[in-house]
């Protein structure tokens, strides 16, 4: 399917079929083709959005049917792994031509240096240029990735490809773990593209209302609205009430047709009780009695026949208006029945300095069913603070200490084994729990049959974080202090308010990192810290003002 007024096109599907190893089709049969523009990829999780991206950066290959891009491409996937031993430029990918550049203005003029740098004499200071629109101006060419935080990696990985200057941009969720003042930096960058395609899967509003229109994956077939998220939103709303009006139309129908199918049973009923009487009566032989029956028959059986197509037809078109009304499956997330009684002690740190991020010489106490929020600049800490609580990461200094059985469920989710099932890395965290139970939790979070089999290295973001979710709530003992990290990432709107009514529900002890202020918001947090060189006590709306007063300093 094409893009109704779009020229030039960079980048088509056509036929394009793709299956997952243990038999689950994504597509079957897919032609889609798009021109210059900004594109929003949107669709619930688990329908093939990170796949067709896969595809079309060549990470995957399908299984009929070919992807061509025309030009440059360039990709960010949804989960990056980036050495932490190079320098900065080695990951912008200018290393070479700086040291040439540093040769030559040292007089080395050899051949080979000129040859590296081409005609890209001005690389430092597009390099320079790319991390200050994205706001990383500071951290300096020759530092290392390591000394970055998560949110400055994504951002750095992204200078590195817009400074490739590709035709064909492709971005899946580059928001997560992004904070306030980095997301206005990516929102800038989409912004001002206007180099070609830029195709971005995001469930983040605010970036979808910048892309120029909106491609919706629903059952392996792309449908095209114009705008952003807001108009696919009105688009979508319109087509569902019409949709349901039709299926409204169409059940009256089919309940019509079955009455009158039903009276003209009982009018034939009658009809054949009487011509028997009357033939009867009237002394007809049996052999043009025999001669009135079948052709009653024959009458009666299209008269019936009639009806009974006009049922059938009915039924049909009942079918295809129950296929246009959405009704996507959602996420029934139950966490265990724990609680902590009041004033008992959870967790305590004292004195506590962390091995990456701000936080000195820093104390607290969680107490019985706390709901503490963790907030602030991406390279604060946050992750590192839980990471230190479950132990994954000692301190520099002071004292880390958990009291109540507890889960924490990272932000990579790195706890899936990607090589196993999601069946058995859910299996492996619960010994104790039968084949059946387990197949019945993962039923409630969307893995049934054959995606219950799914490899976890095939999943999308959305479904890792289900499949994971539900290997933290089966594991034993039932855990009475969660930890959270960025847990809203990758998931759609219906797996959040999902998320957000299990959380409200729970009865244990609850610390979430999150830059989701209003999921955080509606979990209905008792406590806020905002982390930078302390663990400093706030409100939800001071959180505003001091993220937003950080980014005025950066500016």
């Amino acid at each position: 399917m094409s893009y109704p007024g779009t020229s030039e096109v960079l980048v088509t599907c056509s036929d394009l079929t793709f299956t997952w190893p243990e038999g689950t089709t994504v597509f079957d049969g897919l032609s889609l083709s798009t021109g210059r523009g900004r594109i929003g990829l949107v669709g619930t999780n688990g329908s093939g959005k990170s796949t067709l991206m896969k595809l079309l950066a060549g990470v995957l290959r399908p299984d009929r049917g070919s992807v061509t891009v025309h030009g440059r491409l360039a990709y960010l996937p949804q989960n990056i792994t980036l050495n932490t031993q190079p320098t900065v430029d080695h990951a912008l990918g200018i290393a070479d031509k700086r040291a040439a550049l540093g040769a030559i203005e040292s007089g080395d003029a050899s051949e080979a240096n000129f040859e590296i740098i081409g005609d890209d004499w001005d690389v430092e200071e597009r390099a320079q240029a790319t991390l200050e629109t994205l706001g990383l101006g500071g951290i300096g060419l020759d530092r290392t990735v390591g000394e970055l935080s998560g949110g400055e990696t994504i951002l750095l990985r992204l200078a590195a490809l817009l400074i490739e200057r590709p035709d064909v941009l492709l971005l899946d969720e580059p928001t997560n773990n992004l904070d306030l003042f980095a997301r206005r930096r990516l929102y800038q960058a989409v912004d001002t593209w206007r180099s070609g395609t830029l195709i971005v899967i995001s469930h983040d509003m605010d970036l979808l209302e910048r892309v120029d229109r909106i491609a919706e994956l629903h059952k392996g077939e792309v449908t095209w609205y114009g705008g952003g998220w807001s108009a696919y939103q009105e688009a979508l709303g319109i087509q569902q009430e019409s949709a349901e009006r039709a299926l409204r139309a169409a059940e009256s129908d089919v309940r019509k047709q079955k009455k009158e199918l039903a009276q003209t049973q009982i009018k034939l009923a009658r009809r054949r009780r009487t011509a028997k009487k009357a033939a009867i009566e009237g002394g007809l032989s049996r052999k043009v009695r025999g001669t009135l029956k079948r052709s009653a028959q024959v009458s009666a059986g299209k008269l019936k026949g009639l009806h009974q197509d006009r049922l059938q037809q009915a039924r049909d078109r009942q079918q295809e208006a129950a296929d246009d009304v959405r009704k996507d499956a959602e996420v029934r997330v139950e966490l265990p029945h724990t609680a902590v009684p009041n004033g008992r002690d959870v967790a305590r740190i004292t004195g506590l300095c962390l091995r990456h991020g701000l936080l000195v010489n820093a104390d607290l106490l969680v107490s019985g069913p706390e709901r503490i929020a963790l907030v602030g600049r991406n390279g604060a800490g946050k992750t590192s603070l839980l990471r230190t609580l479950a132990g994954q990461l000692a301190p520099l200094e002071g004292e880390v200490k958990v009291m109540v059985p507890w889960r924490f469920l990272p932000q990579r989710l790195d706890l899936l084994d990607e090589k196993l099932s999601v069946f058995d890395n859910v299996a492996g965290a619960a010994p104790g729990v039968s084949p059946q139970d387990i197949r019945a939790q993962l039923a409630k979070f969307l893995f049934r049959g054959a995606r219950a089999a799914q490899q976890a290295g095939t999943l999308s973001g959305g479904e890792r974080f289900r499949a994971a979710l539900a290997m933290t709530m089966l594991a034993a003992p039932a855990p009475q202090l969660l930890m959270l990290d960025e847990p809203t990432n990758n998931l759609d709107g219906s797996s959040v308010r999902q998320l957000t009514g299990a959380l409200s529900a729970y009865k244990g002890a609850l610390l979430v990192a999150s830059h989701d202020l209003p999921f955080l918001d509606s979990v209905g947090m008792d406590r806020w810290l905002f982390l930078d060189e302390g663990l400093r006590e706030t409100t939800a709306e001071q959180v505003w003002d001091l993220l937003e007063g950080r980014q005025g300093e950066q500016e």
